[in-house]
């Protein structure tokens, strides 16, 4: 049984988890072409190594990110986004 680490429940099962997507940075609302918004929302970069990503822990829906080596499935480490993210995205409240 594989286990993942989650930042607020522990260690749980895998199949307790989904992943979202790696983590990016979100284009300027004010600035971004429809080009921008495409490439942000549908793109992967898909690389081999370690990778940022959005995961979510289905049971309690709380989300946070991981790192893993897509080459290997080791999950290197899992946090809170806020040890990543110290702002609020724009237009988010706090």
């Amino acid at each position: 049984m594989k286990i993942m680490t989650c930042p607020l429940n522990g260690p749980r099962n895998i199949a307790e988890f989904a992943c979202r997507g790696e983590v990016k940075t979100m284009p300027d609302p004010a600035a971004a072409s429809d080009h921008d918004w495409a490439d942000y929302l549908f793109m992967q970069s898909n690389a081999a190594g370690v990778v940022r990503e959005w995961w979510i822990h289905l049971p309690s829906s709380t989300w946070f990110i991981a790192e893993r080596d897509t080459r290997t499935g080791e999950i290197l480490a899992t946090y809170p986004p806020d040890a990543l993210f110290k702002r609020p995205a724009p237009g988010v409240q706090p």
